[in-house]
């Protein structure tokens, strides 16, 4: 794709990056075949070569965003299935991120719309506040189906009651700042487990189970003190400032870990943290204090499941009988590019895999996407639970906490972390959900 930045324009290193992406696209629309929101609304403004256009003008012409590239801007998922398809290697990622910071920065959104992602900003990334929150939304989650009749802003107030859990989850008996020891007399190495900010308080079991099963393959686990959220959730807002300060706070708890006693990894049990931790090191480029220290931070993040594949396991305690549909998280097969691992893992550990049809296309969680774009998620996940019913399993396994609430949201089949399930084959407790498969 022919550009035309002048030379002021270039010296802004995020332009000069997204100059260099832009020119990589020959407009050939494979990304089209596989995009989501394409595949639902057929408008090609609301495909990756639409989109690339309308970034493509707005960053030349150096204008502030409009309604126009707003709207279809923030249709997008960041699935990134078009990447996976693209054969011309465009990092839609990076271009996509950097014209959501430029959104943020000169385009003023509705009231209630501004209201709505501060709330986000300001509670999600928290765990504490997030606990909260979903006091509230207990007693709130009756007028869901209300407040989405409503329509407008009051929809999406609607959407977030109704992926807010029926009861409290039980809080972790494993919670940091704490050191596990290995089970096993011999020491293998020493990983940090990323805690993260809404999954240790919607499913506190997922790392609970992760450190169990590591500390019995001889594993020390750190969850190091003042480590928090990944940044992800702001960061796809365009907040780019606050995520960016996430980073820098990771980067320096798990530096000092590394400096104190190394690490042989760190460790995330959701796949979205995964693609944003891996990234680290191009978010800090530019600061000259991180750059090096965030680029060493992304080369120790690994998937749970990136992990566990090369270590020994030990032998299976139970030949489970199940027939589990494996849901991909687009953060994992796209984001991150594992696709193998997981299936592996639970066939070694007994499970008949099925492979979901449609597998590459988002089930619509994708962050607070199903809050603020409620409609198209709410499509995508009912595609998405079309096509997992059709395998007729008897359970869901999945790497991603989002993805586990969204499809959860619209069957009634147990969503498992495969994490979860695999402590379960080599020594741990039944996941819940499983109990009647399990007593049957």
């Amino acid at each position: 794709m022919q550009t035309n930045f002048t030379l002021d324009q270039l010296a802004d290193p995020a332009v000069a990056k997204s100059e260099k992406i832009l020119r990589k696209c020959v407009h050939c629309g494979f990304c089209t075949a596989t995009c989501p929101t394409f595949t639902l609304l057929g408008d090609e403004l609301d495909s990756p070569r639409g989109r690339i256009y309308l970034i493509k003008d707005m960053l030349e012409n150096d204008r502030p965003a409009d309604e126009k590239v707003v709207k279809h801007v923030d249709r997008c998922l960041s699935c990134l299935s078009c990447m996976t398809t693209c054969p011309s290697g465009v990092n839609y990622m990076h271009l996509v991120d950097h014209a959501r910071a430029h959104i943020e920065k000169t385009y003023k959104r509705p009231l209630t719309d501004r209201m709505l992602r501060e709330l986000l900003a300001f509670v999600l990334p928290y765990p504490g506040r997030f606990r909260l929150a979903l006091v509230g939304a207990f007693f709130g989650r009756p007028f869901a189906g209300l407040l989405k009749m409503a329509g407008g802003p009051l929809a999406k107030m609607g959407a977030m009651l109704d992926l807010a859990p029926a009861r409290a989850p039980v809080r972790s008996t494993m919670e940091g700042p704490a050191t596990f020891k290995p089970d096993t007399e011999f020491h293998k190495g020493r990983v940090a487990l990323l805690s993260g900010c809404a999954q240790p308080v919607l499913k506190p079991s997922i790392n609970d189970a992760t450190i169990r099963l590591l500390k019995r393959s001889g594993y020390e686990i750190v969850l190091p003190e003042g480590e928090g959220c990944c940044g992800a959730l702001v960061h796809h807002m365009g907040k780019e400032e606050a995520a960016l300060e996430n980073a820098r706070r990771n980067v320096d708890v798990w530096t000092r870990e590394i400096d104190r006693g190394g690490l042989d990894a760190i460790l995330i049990t959701a796949s979205g943290c995964g693609t944003t931790i891996k990234d680290y090191g191009f978010m800090l480029r530019e600061d000259p204090a991180y750059a090096e220290k965030a680029a060493r931070v992304s080369e120790l993040a690994k998937d749970i499941t990136e992990f566990l594949t090369g270590i020994e396991l030990g032998t299976p305690v139970i030949e489970p009988d199940l027939r589990v549909a494996y849901h991909s998280a687009c953060s994992m097969q796209h984001g991150q590019k594992i696709t193998r691992q997981p299936k592996d893992l639970l066939k070694a550990a007994g499970f008949e895999v099925k492979d979901v049809p449609e597998g590459h296309l988002c089930c619509g969680s994708a962050g607070t996407y199903n809050i603020l774009q409620p409609e198209i998620a709410t499509q995508l996940r009912d595609r998405k639970v079309a096509n997992i019913e059709k395998t007729r399993p008897d359970l869901v396994a999945t790497g991603n906490i989002g993805c586990m609430t969204q499809i959860g949201n619209g069957t009634g089949l147990p969503i498992v972390h495969t994490a979860e399930l695999l402590d379960w084959v080599y020594g741990g407790p039944v996941p819940e959900g499983l109990e009647e498969h399990v007593a049957t």
